[in-house]
């Protein structure tokens, strides 16, 4: 809600702002629906909609036949190919790029391989650098880049995107954020996977309509974003939520990559699925599944990486005993995760997204079972678990929406300072 004692310029700042919000997440929406939604006369929301037009933002056009009488409402679009950002996701054992339009519109994409071979920045940004000036020359000519944005799997800094700590590569205060930035020309805006998940999820995908929600996010490890009362629980320092390294099994637990033991991420990330998968040294299940695992391995010759915990997940389905109960051997620590966040934040919902949303089916029953012995009885009355709605494109999204932020918040002001300083942009003059 506006403050009161704001100036008008500050009043249509944040009207236009919410106005092109309601496009870009909603898709193409009336002029009458936006008026509702906003809370405003038809009049303003025609002003508004002129000048988000005028910058090239959206456009207005007739609806199709609405089979009503009188003047029909004019649509609001995003000018999805005219408008757009840079998102990258660096996983573990992948790196992603995506051109996204405004609307959420994936408009170009590209992957790459990670080694798993420690720390490497200058690879990463090196390959990330070379995907985005690919991207910028297929771009339509006259489209303008917004923003960057970039998921990582670590601890990230806010401001600067400085990588902290990234225990599953070993990048240890690494200038992500910068060194992507000086190689692109332009700031990059870099947040923790699992927080940009939950951000999406919330926006566009399982997580709609819910204020309080808890996203996993499985890859190697496990990360959790928290969001309550509709906003993104962040900790002091910008490094809350790390559900990843709760303790779960103190006593017996399987060494994690923080230097502890029992982490939630150690007992039910890749490794562990596989270990108990794999612990008599062969692959689990039948020949077809068998190929697909033994191709899934790393240089000493074991499995690694989702081809190996999707072959899992296909092994139990096609019957396989071992890869049934190593999914329940998983399903079980996860639960005790869940359950302690059920009782700890009273969530709507709980997603599974990565890794986690091809085990999670042949985890629930485990899953629901600890919900059911563990949980206060008020806190699960309502909560849902879901599997994730993006499904591997949730971080990447969640990036992509991270670039639109400050366009979405003062879109004339941050079109007009792209223009004064085109150094800090990627500009398609070309064809």
């Amino acid at each position: 809600m506006l403050q009161a004692g704001r100036s008008q310029e500050e009043i249509r700042r944040h009207n236009l702002g919410t106005l092109l919000r309601h496009v870009h997440l909603g898709g193409p929406v009336s002029r009458t629906v936006l008026a509702d939604r906003m809370g405003l006369n038809r009049s303003t929301i025609m002003a508004l909609t002129a000048d988000l037009t005028a910058a090239g933002l959206v456009r207005e056009e007739l609806p199709g036949d609405t089979g009503k009488a009188g003047r029909p409402s004019l649509v609001v679009r995003p000018e999805s190919r005219r408008v757009y950002v840079l998102a990258f996701d660096v996983r573990v054992d992948r790196l992603v790029a995506a051109r996204v339009g405004l609307g959420g519109t994936i408009l170009d994409r590209r992957e790459a391989v990670r080694a798993r071979a420690g720390a490497d920045l200058d690879d990463v940004v090196g390959v990330l650098a070379g995907f985005a000036s690919e991207m910028h020359r297929k771009a339509r000519s006259g489209s303008v880049c917004v923003g960057v944005g970039a998921a990582y799997c670590g601890m990230i800094r806010p401001g600067d995107g400085m990588v902290r700590f990234g225990p599953n590569m070993g990048w240890v205060d690494q200038a992500f954020g910068t060194e992507l930035g000086l190689r692109l020309g332009m700031p990059v805006s870099v947040g923790n996977e699992a927080h940009l998940g939950a951000l999406a999820e919330h926006e566009r995908g399982a997580g709609i309509g819910f204020e309080n929600l808890i996203y996993l996010h499985g890859d190697v490890g496990v990360g959790g974003g928290i969001i309550v009362g509709g906003k993104l629980l962040d900790g002091d320092g910008g490094y809350g939520c790390e559900v990843g390294h709760m303790m779960v099994n103190p006593y017996n637990g399987r060494p994690c990559g923080c230097g502890s033991r029992g982490c939630l991420e150690a007992e039910v990330g890749e490794q562990a699925l596989l270990d108990a998968a794999y612990r008599s040294g062969e692959p689990v299940g039948r020949d077809g599944v068998r190929a697909a695992v033994v191709t899934a391995t790393d240089r000493s010759g074991e499995p690694v990486g989702r081809d190996a915990v999707r072959a899992v997940v296909a092994a139990a389905d096609d019957g396989d005993m071992k890869a049934r109960e190593a999914l329940h051997r998983i399903g079980d620590w996860l639960g005790i995760g869940v359950a302690n966040l059920i009782n700890l934040f009273n969530p709507g919902v709980v997603i599974f997204g990565g890794m986690l949303r091809e085990v999670y089916p042949g985890s629930a029953a485990q899953v629901e079972s600890r919900i059911a012995a563990n949980v206060l009885v008020i806190s699960r009355e309502r909560v849902q678990l879901r599997t994730s709605a993006l499904g591997d494109d949730a971080t990447l999204i969640g990036a992509a929406e991270l670039a639109f932020s400050d366009l979405l918040t003062s879109p004339l002001e941050v079109l007009a300072h792209l223009t004064s300083h085109p150094e800090q942009t990627l500009t398609r003059t070309t064809p």
